[in-house]
């Protein structure tokens, strides 16, 4: 049987993605990318494109930057939602200066509820030095958290490192 609820952890460029990508598209689901995203940059656009380029036409894509959980209600059973990155999604947080913990936990209620398959993508960002900014420090600290939220709702909990999954929490068919 297939888990429900999925976290991908990795750090930048790991394969996070790519793998979380691979797995909802084997999962024999309707295909769901819920992008969190926003293209500030270049590099950003870029990375973006890649990210689309590796999906085909059976992704549905919905942008969802600050709520991924009012996308993610609207799905059901048969689907399979991707969303890619609770990092992105903090970030447009902090920079938006919102509430973080009733954002924080708007989201974790909305993956409780969630009546479809979740993958959800985040960087692991605590195995670096101690930040020297405030605001770096805060968005390490927030990330940190958040990622423990997630992970004690996800069935199963994987770290990818250099393309390969790690289990750290659950099992896998």
């Amino acid at each position: 049987m297939l888990p429900k609820r999925i976290l991908v952890l990795g750090g930048a460029a790991s394969g996070k993605s790519q793998w979380a990508e691979n797995w909802v598209k084997s999962s024999g689901l309707a295909q769901v990318y819920i992008a969190t995203g926003r293209i500030f940059d270049n590099e950003l656009a870029a990375r973006v494109a890649i990210h689309r380029a590796r999906r085909d036409d059976a992704w549905q894509e919905i942008e969802a930057p600050l709520d991924p959980g009012a996308a993610l209600g609207q799905l059901d059973p048969g689907h399979a939602a991707l969303i890619d990155c609770a990092t992105m999604w903090l970030s447009n947080h902090l920079m938006e200066e919102t509430d973080l913990a009733a954002a924080e936990t708007r989201l974790i209620e909305a993956l409780r509820a969630s009546r479809a398959t979740w993958v959800i993508v985040s960087n692991e960002v605590g195995h670096g030095i101690v930040p020297q900014n405030a605001l770096a420090r805060q968005f390490r600290e927030a990330q940190g958290r958040l990622n423990i939220a997630l992970a004690a709702e996800a069935d199963v909990v994987l770290q990818v490192i250099a393309g390969l999954p790690r289990l750290l929490k659950g099992s896998l068919p």
